[in-house]
């Protein structure tokens, strides 16, 4: 039986230019839960283990994805936090118990031992600081400790445990999530927009270079929602850069369609957002604009329920395994159009943080003493981060249509293009959300004299519910396809049912 073919078109611009993309939208968060610090990032004695118990093929797969900046070290774990615990002489630091996750902090992994890492995996640390529990000072301590060169208390404590350069860590979230009532230390807009704003004048009084990210809203579907994005940025506008979004994706009901055509919600997310920025940065008759960093984002249902259960009767471990989702390919598909959609709003969305990089429902798989996988997602993600850097174009797109349960006018074609100028390189990122229905996409040039496609991927598959495993690595892989032929500025190239498509062009230079 043949399959079905109908016809799409893409118009690209050279001249129609969104804004030069931000890497740092290609980041991913660490935080004290599960397996990811522990069996994650740090396993002494593990095969591949450095001098400090990283893991070396951990690291590697973190560079191959050309992380840009990770979030560290929460999340709900951050709210409870207290960062003297995680410095210092490793036998002398304290266990804790985590109420976020109710499991036993070991704080064998701290502040020092998450910088080193970075350094290692080529990657910048975005630091968060505990508005939950503690406040002003807590977080100047921390500041201090980590980025003052010497001749102070902190930072002398700090060369005292063998770390005689400052951090320099430039970028720090004032809180995590604080209007969620599941957040501990949970806040009023006005009781977090007072405290953040205190805060954050006091961080950067020590250092005015700072980029500081306000807490937005964990969800858009939260009561507050947008309110609390007013109130709060009318307190933190005249010391945050940025406001922090938080948004995951689930196909509870195994609607694939509508599964697909969820990240419609995300686009709506943002641009609220956005509007919301503006009308503060008016109301201030302010000079600056707020970004985004949307700091935890990802595809996330298939562990919850178990480990909500784990948590309440099997309490205080350390490190039990929780949140490890195994990615299918419809996954995958959902995290493409979600980095297609940041790309598209590459003028506000300035950083983005997959949550989280590895176990937790992450992009690397790993085996306690044993293996390594590349999850389904991994692929997009990587795409993205290596070839999504550039200045992002505006897509003038044309595609068939269809309505799920809970959208209407859903296009079957998703886009995002990116040019890298100094490279004379062209990227196009197309999502085809149909499941029976093959895309002849016809794509204009204009402006692209020269250029001609030297690499075509798909990532596709006949079950959508393919995962990959440490013993079945393979299972979902993406895949070079035919070049598309081009011909007088216009190309054309087939996107499969169900696929995630990279078709990349380069100038000819005769």
């Amino acid at each position: 039986m043949s399959k079905k073919i109908e016809n799409a078109s893409l118009v690209l611009d050279v001249d129609s230019k969104i804004s030069k993309v931000d890497e740092r939208i290609y980041g991913s968060f660490i935080e004290h839960l599960g397996r990811a610090v522990y069996g994650g990032l740090y396993e002494p004695g593990h095969p591949t283990a450095d001098e400090e118990g990283f893991r070396g093929d951990v690291i590697e797969l973190v560079k191959e994805l050309r992380v840009s900046i990770v979030r560290y070290p929460g999340g709900n774990f951050v709210s409870g936090y207290r960062w003297e615990d995680g410095v210092g002489p490793v036998e002398q630091r304290r266990k804790r118990l985590d109420l976020a996750w109710r499991t036993l902090e070991p704080n064998i992994f701290g502040t020092n031992e998450f910088v080193s890492w970075c350094k290692k995996a080529n990657t910048r640390p975005m630091m968060a600081v505990n508005l939950g529990t503690r406040g002003i000072q807590e977080a100047l301590d921390l500041l201090e400790y980590c980025n003052h060169p010497g001749g102070s208390y902190l930072s002398d404590l700090r060369i005292s445990h063998g770390v005689k350069e400052p951090h320099n860590i430039k970028v720090w979230c004032l809180g995590n999530e604080m209007d969620g009532p599941w957040q501990i230390g949970h806040k009023t807009a006005q009781e977090y927009g007072r405290l953040a704003a205190e805060t954050g004048k006091a961080m950067k009084m020590f250092d005015p270079t700072l980029e500081l990210v306000s807490c937005g809203s964990s969800s858009p579907g939260m009561p507050t929602f947008p309110a609390w994005e007013r109130e709060t940025l009318e307190h933190t506008y005249d010391v945050a850069d940025y406001i922090s979004l938080h948004q995951y994706f689930n196909n509870n009901d195994d609607d694939t369609p509508n599964f697909l055509a969820s990240t419609l919600k995300l686009n709506q997310f943002i641009e609220t957002v956005s509007s919301v920025c503006n009308y503060v940065k008016a109301k201030k008759r302010g000079k600056k604009d707020i970004y985004i960093s949307f700091d935890e984002w990802n595809v996330w249902f298939h562990s919850t329920k178990s480990d909500n259960e784990k948590m309440a009767n099997e309490p205080w471990s350390i490190a039990p395994p929780l949140l490890e989702d195994i990615y299918t390919l419809e996954d995958a598909l959902v995290v493409g159009s979600i980095l297609i959609t940041f790309l598209q709003h590459a003028d506000r969305v300035k950083m983005a943080c997959l949550a989280q990089l590895v176990n937790v429902i992450a992009p690397i798989f790993t085996e306690t003493g044993g293996g390594i996988c590349r999850q389904t997602i991994y692929y997009p993600y990587l795409h993205a981060s290596v070839y999504g850097r550039g200045i992002s174009l505006h897509t003038i797109e044309e595609s068939p249509k269809y309505d799920s349960k809970d959208f209407t006018d859903v296009p079957y074609m998703q886009t995002a293009a990116v040019w890298n100028e100094e490279k004379e390189e062209l990227t196009i990122f197309a999502l085809n959300r149909s499941l029976d229905t093959a895309l002849n996409l016809s794509c204009t040039l204009k402006g692209f004299e020269g250029y001609k496609p030297f690499e075509s991927i798909t990532l596709a598959g006949p079950d959508l519910k393919a995962v990959n495993t440490v013993r079945e690595p393979d299972n979902v892989k993406p895949v070079s396809t035919a070049l598309p032929a081009v011909d007088n500025g216009m190309f054309s190239a087939i996107l499969e049912p169900a696929s995630w498509n990279v078709i990349r062009l380069k100038k000819e230079n005769r």
